[in-house]
Order: structure tokens, then sequence, then C-alpha cells
């Protein structure tokens, strides 16, 4: 069937997204360079051109702030949905019984070969997705504590390493606002998909599906 489809049509979700990061990030990078030109005017500073400022703490924190917490909510959100469920909700399991998710798996011709190998390779595989999540996560959450740490050398003149920065105020501050944001929004969909619905959408239910019905 591959052949029938076009590779947007294989990968439209995929690209769509990654082409708003991309235009974000673009934008993010030059007004964060304009913010930041500013900044250091104000502080007596000699202001970064525009490749100095792509390496600078001022950016690296502003980028891996926000990737970190995405990371840590979407690794939360696939490892406790395996065993926490909410009635009703498109976004949880059903209540009752198993789901095609939960049971074993088989070895067949088309299996990955992680299933055909078995032992350890199966075991790391059957858990690869929250795995995932959470390597970004921590790799995301030491770059935006070496961004953190770089502003404050950079700006204040102090000599901070990684482990000082981690213990500042400043950086848990920087982290908690947008975990609290993060954990809002799964919250939000997880209760909103059980009263409201989008025709198409594999984030809702059927249209017609009783409330109190869990599962998609």
């Amino acid at each position: 069937m591959r052949g029938h489809h076009s590779f947007f049509k294989r990968n439209g979700l995929l690209i769509v997204f990654m082409s708003f990061m991309v235009l974000c990030w673009l934008g993010q990078a030059y007004t964060g360079f304009k913010e930041s030109k500013q900044e250091r005017y104000e502080k007596g500073l000699p202001p970064f051109s525009f490749t100095e400022y792509l390496e600078s703490g001022h950016f690296i924190q502003a980028t891996f702030e926000n990737w970190e917490s995405e990371f840590l909510q979407m690794g939360l959100y696939v490892v406790l949905t395996v065993f926490l469920f909410q009635k009703g909700s498109a976004e949880s399991k059903k209540l009752d019984g198993s789901e095609e998710v939960d049971r074993e798996p088989k070895v067949h011709e088309k299996a990955p070969w992680p299933v055909k190998k078995g032992g350890i390779y199966l075991k790391l595989y059957k858990n690869s997705l929250s795995l995932a999540f959470f390597l970004l996560f921590i790799v995301s959450f030491f770059m935006h504590a070496y961004g953190t740490m770089k502003q404050i050398n950079e700006e204040e003149n102090k000599h901070f390493t990684l482990l000082q920065t981690i213990y500042e105020n400043r950086f848990w501050f920087e982290s908690l606002q947008n975990w609290q944001s993060e954990f809002l929004s799964v919250a939000s969909i997880v209760l909103l998909s059980v009263y409201l619905r989008q025709m198409g959408s594999p984030e809702s239910k059927p249209v017609d599906t009783p409330h109190d019905e869990t599962g998609g």
C-alpha cells in the first residue's frame, strides 16, 4: 500500500509539527538575540553577534528549559497510562479487561528484530518508548543547567559549576514553571476528552460515544 500514498500523506503529521517547531525555534533565536542585546547593553556588557548568541547561555537555557518539560511530560504520560485510568477519557484504557497493547508480543515474520531476538533485547524494546523520553529528559535537564550556568557566568561574572547551578533557586524556578504547565495540559486533555469531541481525531472518542465510556 505504500506506493499508493505520497511521502507527505505517510508522514504529514510529523512534517507539519517539525516545521512548526523549526519556525518557532528560528523566531525564538531572532527575538532572543534582540532581547539579549538589550539586556547586555543595560548591564554594560558587549553585545553578542548572532553566531555567538546561538552558543550563549541565554539561548541554550531557553531552548532546553522547554524541551526538558516536554520530554518529562511525555515520559510520565506513557508510563502512567499503563496502570492509571480515567473513566470516560479517550486518553485512558478501559477500566476492565485487557487491551491489545497489554498482550505479550508474539514472534512472526514481520515482527521487529528485538521481538525475534528475545531476552534483554525484548525487555528493553517493551519499554523503549518511555526509556527514550526519559533519556531525552535527562539530557535536556543537564543542558538546561549548563545553559543557566553559562548565562550566570557570562552576565554576572561568576564561576558557577554545573552542580552549583542545579542547587540554585533560579534553575528550579525555570524548570518548575514549565513542568506545572505541561502537567496541566495533560490533565486538560484527559478531562476534556471525557465530555468534548473532535470528529476524525484519534485523540477523541467517536462523537456519539457516551461520556462515561472509557477508551477511544
